[in-house]
């Protein structure tokens, strides 16, 4: 089975904060837990692709880049939005189509916006996917703490399904490049 490991907005100014806005929920778990996820998926020979938003820092500088603790292979894709959706405008469909990946690990920044409609719309369009319960954040909002957040989508994205494909909620410690999606059909 193809399958590819994807890290949406683990940027330096989003995941630190800014001036303008709070640091991440458990940053230091997810950076620990983005990288051990890597070093997985290159012990599995499973490409990575990164996506940052243009909007991060206004898309230059440090603030923008992937954030420096998080050990991005030379091999890595990298892919730039203009959206939410990490699929919109950016070429990562097609190249997910040319792998032939069927199976798509999701982790990454923020929980209710990028990470939400990156494992919806990988379903809609024939993949299985595995969001890292433990691998995803965002910050406190007016109406919901961020680990409020996280365990919402963690509950309602498990399982979420579009007739053939679906997706399920695992944590960074289980083995995410054996996927579990058939035992589930």
């Amino acid at each position: 089975m193809n399958q590819l490991l994807l890290i949406i907005d683990a940027q330096q100014a989003l995941m630190d904060g800014t001036a303008q806005e709070s640091a991440v929920f458990n940053k230091e778990k997810l950076i620990k837990n983005i990288n051990a996820v890597i070093e997985k998926a290159r012990t599995s020979n499973v490409p990575i692709v990164f996506v940052r938003d243009l909007d991060v820092a206004e898309g230059r500088g440090n603030g923008f880049q992937i954030h420096n603790e998080i050990n991005v292979p030379a091999s890595a894709k990298i892919f730039d939005k203009v959206a939410t959706n990490s699929f919109y405008g950016t070429g990562l469909l097609n190249d997910i189509q040319s792998q032939q990946i069927e199976h798509v690990v999701v982790m990454g920044c923020k929980t209710e916006h990028c990470i939400d409609s990156a494992v919806r719309t990988a379903t809609i369009n024939g993949l299985d996917v595995t969001l890292v319960g433990d691998g995803h954040t965002t910050t406190d909002t007016d109406v919901l703490r961020a680990d409020q957040i996280i365990n919402h989508h963690n509950l309602t994205l498990h399982g979420h399904y579009n007739v053939e494909h679906f997706s399920v909620v695992r944590n960074a410690k289980e083995d995410l490049f054996c996927p579990t999606h058939d035992s589930y059909r």
